[in-house]
């Protein structure tokens, strides 16, 4: 009598490799044990090991190191995921030109930037960089401050950072007219932004890092604003000819600015634009409320949930216009 041949033993398909670059504090992932192989790199290493992932997680969204290493023609991920609303940092042609899906961090943003926005304008409505210092130099001086009720705000970006700091400047009272790359319902066009421009108290720059909006906002456009006008970027630093605005402010082209991102970061403790007046720099934390890194890491635990069961990605970024599009 013949021994009965056992059942085959089931083959295991192995966990797809998960790459994160890393950024200190690190994300929590303990959701995905078992469902992914966690891999660490930095800068160093990041070219050596993405071949052989197949998600990147650009934890770090500071580095510049995705373009420098990317593999180009070769083996590399499927997904790449940045934990950041801006992508310039981490495309290059190869990226742009591949299969590879890129994905980012829309609507954990959106929000807060707008409530910063809205807490620069009051600032500086109410001058309250003068109040702090007069305090600090024990002086009562007593002053006339501006309502923003019934000012007018142009804000260049309809993405949902764009879209949200409108909707909060409008509810303190404030027309506003929103700017963005294509004219539609409620969205200007960019042939209407001078005029937008000429008639605003507030500018307000959100729009992504693309080839029509580097250095969109140069001594041409700060000319054209009233002297009475002050200007806010929470969009990308390279939107910005510094030195332009510096300028625009030292002449009192405009009354005023402040600039949560800069074409350096960190700025220098020597460069001039510290000592240029009326100018508010703040370190890059418009969007950066307690928490934000665990929303961040939650945002990518259920991208990751559905990109592994087949699923339809959100937060698609159109590779070549550089944001995620259809907003």
């Amino acid at each position: 009598m013949s021994t009965p041949t056992p059942p085959p033993t089931p083959t295991r398909t192995p966990a797809p490799t998960l790459l994160v670059l890393d950024a200190e504090p690190l994300p929590r992932l303990g959701r995905l044990t078992g469902r992914a192989r966690i891999e660490h790199a930095d800068g160093t290493t990041l070219a050596e090991r993405l071949p052989h992932a197949d998600v990147l997680l650009v934890w770090d969204f500071s580095s510049h190191a995705v373009r420098e290493a990317w593999p180009g023609d070769g083996p590399r991920p499927r997904w790449v995921h940045t934990a950041s609303a801006g992508v310039d940092h981490l495309m290059c042609p190869e990226l742009a030109g591949s299969d590879t899906v890129v994905t980012n961090a829309r609507g954990v943003f959106d929000q807060p930037i707008a409530e910063y926005v809205a807490a620069l304008v009051l600032a500086m409505a109410k001058d309250l960089p003068t109040t702090l210092r007069l305090q600090g130099e024990r002086t009562w001086r007593h002053r006339e401050s501006m309502r923003v009720a019934k000012t007018r705000a142009c804000v260049v970006g309809s993405g949902p950072i764009g879209r949200a700091i409108a909707g909060t400047l409008k509810a303190l009272g404030i027309t506003t007219a929103l700017v963005g790359r294509t004219p539609r319902t409620g969205v200007h066009g960019p042939a209407e932004l001078d005029r937008l421009l000429a008639r605003a108290d507030w500018v307000v720059a959100a729009a992504p890092l693309t080839d029509d909006t580097r250095g969109m906002f140069d001594a041409r456009r700060f000319g054209v604003m009233q002297p009475s006008a002050r200007f806010v970027n929470v969009g990308r630093g390279q939107l910005v000819v510094e030195d332009d605005l510096a300028e625009a402010l030292t002449r009192r082209w405009i009354a005023g600015a402040a600039l949560d991102v800069l074409n350096h970061e960190p700025l220098a403790p020597d460069s001039a634009l510290w000592r240029v007046p009326e100018l508010i720099i703040s370190p890059h934390m418009s969007g950066d409320t307690i928490g934000w890194r665990d929303e961040l890491g939650e945002q990518f635990v259920q991208l990751y949930e559905s990109w592994a069961a087949g699923e339809p990605l959100t937060n698609v970024v159109d590779k070549k216009r550089g944001y995620v599009p259809g907003h």
